[in-house]
């Protein structure tokens, strides 16, 4: 197994260990399906979930070519890319030489995490949003942010100032139990460890180019519109039995 593969290698085929893993299980095969492809999937392997929804389902907002590209090529290259990693860092253990322990490491949070926040990004948005947070989660918002306009005007502004590639995210900080707003360079760096990632929006260019082109700030505005807040709800409610003393 060639176990030197370049992280341009998702690049070409269209496409933290996965920031603290407050979404556990999202690397566990037995918790989603395989990618259409996949053929045969062996025990322990990651898999891709099924889109929630239609690819057109998000239109105008997210076209159908885009959510088919970025789902079905570049996701689905990270979770390959995963796999292919985990696969060569079990027979470093087997065989008990790590000479490719740093890249390999490398690799396993760089496709980890772009797996797990893509599943994050497809299950936070919906094509019947109900327009705001509520209950505790509004309250949280409120708390950390003041209201939540000054949230929206944070997330946005930290979205579109994320340098290069990567993500905006709203995470849980659970030592203190507040929210807080990240940027993510590429899919794993910039975090603080231990947050649990409630919502997510992707900057990378594939995810808004072919409708947006450079217009960034009007994708990140759009995708405000349809933020599946119920799901973001439970994640929060999730990440709360999760809570430390600090």
């Amino acid at each position: 197994m060639d176990c030197l593969f370049s992280r341009r290698d998702v690049i070409k085929t269209g496409g933290m260990t996965a920031m603290a893993l407050g979404v556990s299980g999202l690397l566990a095969g037995a918790h989603g399906a395989s990618v259409e492809s996949a053929q045969g999937v062996e025990q322990g392997e990651c898999q891709q979930r099924p889109l929630p929804y239609p690819y057109d389902a998000l239109e105008p907002h997210l076209d159908k070519q885009t959510l088919m590209i970025h789902y079905e090529k570049h996701h689905a290259g990270y979770v390959r890319n995963l796999n292919k990693t985990l696969q060569c860092l079990s027979a470093a253990g087997e065989s008990g030489d790590f000479t490719l322990i740093k890249h390999l490491t490398g690799e396993m949070a760089f496709h980890g995490s772009g797996h797990v926040l893509h599943t994050l990004y497809w299950e936070n948005m919906t094509p019947e949003t109900d327009g705001r947070p509520t209950g505790k989660l509004r309250t949280a918002m409120e708390r950390s942010f003041g209201s939540l306009d000054r949230f929206r005007r944070q997330f946005s502004a930290a979205t579109n100032a994320v340098e290069g590639s990567g993500w905006g995210i709203l995470a849980m900080e659970p030592f203190h139990g507040q929210l807080v707003v990240l940027q993510a360079e590429k899919h794993q760096d910039l975090t603080i460890w231990g947050v649990f990632p409630l919502l997510v929006c992707d900057v990378w260019e594939h995810a808004y180019y072919l409708t947006y082109q450079n217009r960034r700030s009007a994708y990140v505005q759009n995708f405000l519109r349809i933020i599946n807040w119920r799901e973001v709800a439970d994640r929060y409610t999730a990440a709360n039995r999760f809570r430390m003393a600090g």
